[in-house]
């Protein structure tokens, strides 16, 4: 299997088609592993695939040239859903210089024992490599998303391989943003963004500097589909993302053992809604929901409402596995307001007020909590606090 993306330029990766989880992202629409290949006056790699596919890759390869004339493969990122099958691969390619940073010569040696013992070109940013009428060139882009990553562009085509930023997991027969819905390829990349890129969102920024000054036509990541047709939409969505733009979303997301803290997670839907139509606000019962899903809402949502029944002294399990989560992400600071119940002591709520003292949000009032069910006073309660944060939203999205 292959796909052209200029001339003498392929697309040789593997469609996983069944992968469900992806170290605990899921993966509902699968995902791809791109490896690209580029036949000039020498023959480049563009990164390897997940280990246990590299036979697969190395089918690809076959069927555009033989496997002893590619002269170089480059490794973008070390990760192993990239470089996994690099040790295999080295194997078959007799006449291959692997090319990467120092940094990743360095992470690679601690996936593989031989690394001294391949052929290695050792590149930093800014240089290059003549393969013909084409150079290869190579942009450090530390921390988006590993230390040692870095992107590959090919000026002749204005072709950015762009490693992990700009990707999205989706298995598809089709290979370019034109050939697929929109929509979802933009929801699957915000998802991509929101639960991997987004800790890192400031290098990102300096990233997209670089962008800004380079002619782009094709950007071609690691994972999901190419972009040719929409360049500049989904380099606008990073922007937006990367700087923290909210839209008018209020998230609540709780969890609940006997439906007060449903109640009331209700009755703050009805305050947001109360205070302004134009608002979209989503629901999230954490049990009912994934980390994926929670964390792709939360991106752009520019106020969240966080509750929890209290369970043995603590906030509700999976509560605290998205509050884990979350705080590793470090997203943008957001209006918030912690809500629960609980029957002996509110031991739970007061963790999700620490919680968000701890992550710098700014709460809107005090933390609405109930003792077993929600009475009226609570209920109102609730509805102000949701009025609160619809107020907040609006503010900051005005």
């Amino acid at each position: 299997m292959s796909a052209k993306l200029t001339k003498n330029i392929d697309w040789v990766g593997f469609v996983d088609w069944n992968v469900r989880d992806f170290h605990s992202f899921d993966t509902w629409r699968g995902a791809t592993y791109n490896s690209y290949l580029i036949r000039d006056e020498k023959t480049a790699l563009i990164d390897a695939v997940k280990a246990p596919y590299v036979g697969n890759l190395l089918e690809n390869i076959a069927a555009k040239t033989d496997v002893g004339k590619v002269d170089f493969v480059v490794c973008n990122h070390a990760e192993p859903d990239h470089a996994g099958g690099i040790g295999e691969l080295m194997k078959h390619l007799p006449n291959a210089t692997l090319v990467c940073n120092t940094k990743c010569k360095n992470a690679l040696a601690g996936y593989f024992d031989n690394v001294d013992s391949w052929r290695i070109k050792i590149v930093d940013n800014g240089d290059s490599i003549p393969i013909g009428s084409r150079r290869l060139m190579f942009i450090n882009t530390p921390m988006v998303h590993w230390p040692e990553s870095m992107f590959t562009y090919v000026p002749e085509d204005e072709l950015l391989f762009s490693m992990d930023a700009f990707g999205q997991h989706i298995a598809t027969a089709a290979r370019f943003d034109d050939q697929y819905d929109l929509t979802t390829i933009l929801r699957e990349a915000k998802s991509y963004y929101a639960n991997i890129v987004t800790p890192y969102s400031k290098q990102v920024l300096s990233t997209l500097a670089i962008a800004d000054k380079t002619p782009i036509k094709m950007i071609a990541p690691s994972h999901g589909l190419i972009w040719r047709s929409n360049v500049p939409v989904i380099v606008d969505a990073y922007k937006k993302w990367a700087t923290g733009q909210y839209t008018k979303k209020v998230l609540i997301i709780y969890d609940s053992m006997w439906e007060s803290t449903t109640q009331i997670a209700n009755a703050i839907l009805g305050g947001v809604l109360g205070e302004s139509a134009d608002i979209d606000v989503r629901m999230l019962h954490v049990r009912k929901s994934s980390l994926t899903e929670i964390a792709t809402e939360m991106l752009d949502a520019s106020a969240v409402a966080i509750g929890s029944s209290t369970l043995n002294a603590q906030v509700m399990p999976q509560m605290a596995a998205v509050l884990t989560y979350i705080s590793g992400l470090k997203f943008s600071t957001k209006s918030t307001v912690a809500f629960g119940s609980y029957g002996w002591a509110a031991q739970g709520i007061d963790y999700l007020g620490h919680w968000i003292k701890e992550n710098n949000w700014n709460a809107v009032c005090d933390p609405v909590k109930t003792k077993f069910k929600p009475n009226k006073d609570v209920i109102n309660s609730a509805k102000e606090a949701g009025k609160l944060l619809a107020k907040a939203t609006l503010k900051t999205t005005s």
